[in-house]
């Protein structure tokens, strides 16, 4: 799956569980943790497989469950040290739910392989030229159902983000304006 597909599937596994865990909407704080870890595995395998070459397939060591759970749990423990218990949640679910949607296509008995989940007990099968580049990984997925069916999780995704009132969007354009320098003046409906 690509980053907007597990960003998308991140946000409605995790609007779920607000909503039954507090009867609530999500926080913005949460959110953005959650938008990191949903792309958490990609950011640590991709380089460390395509650009080092230390493992031998972009899903391997944050891919598998022997990895990601005990971080899961880690990030956990640790955000509950801090009295913020819904960061290591949103961390969790983020990644947990990456991890496993990238199984979904084996588990169809589609092209792939769901051996990443438990490598490095299960081997997998290592790249026979190299790396793939984004051109071809993007040319393979135009006709691929999985990969359409993302835009679907998109729009899904984004209209109950909307409708929580775009959580995560008001603390980056706040910490951007900051960044910038540039201050946007507050529209009149934000002031009432």
């Amino acid at each position: 799956m690509w980053p907007l597909g597990h960003v998308a599937v991140a946000y409605l596994c995790y609007a779920i569980a607000t909503r039954v865990r507090f009867d609530a909407r999500p926080a913005a704080i949460p959110v953005i943790i959650l938008v990191f870890g949903s792309q958490f595995p990609d950011l640590v395998d991709k380089p460390l497989a395509w650009y080092l070459g230390v493992i031998p397939t972009g899903r391997t060591l944050t891919h598998s469950l022997f990895t990601i759970v005990p971080l899961s749990l880690a990030a956990y423990v640790l955000a509950r040290a801090y009295d913020r218990r819904e960061y290591g949640v949103a961390f969790a679910i983020g990644a947990l739910s990456h991890v496993i949607v990238d199984a979904v296509p084996a588990l169809w008995g589609e092209e792939g392989s769901a051996d990443h989940l438990l490598w490095p007990v299960v081997g997998v099968e290592e790249y026979e030229q190299g790396p793939p580049t984004i051109t071809a990984l993007l040319q393979d997925s135009l006709t691929d159902p999985y990969f359409l069916s993302e835009f679907v999780f998109a729009a899904l995704a984004f209209v109950l983000w909307r409708r929580h009132g775009y959580p995560g969007l008001g603390p980056l354009q706040r910490a951007l304006e900051r960044v910038t320098g540039r201050h946007r003046e507050p529209r009149r409906d934000e002031l009432e």
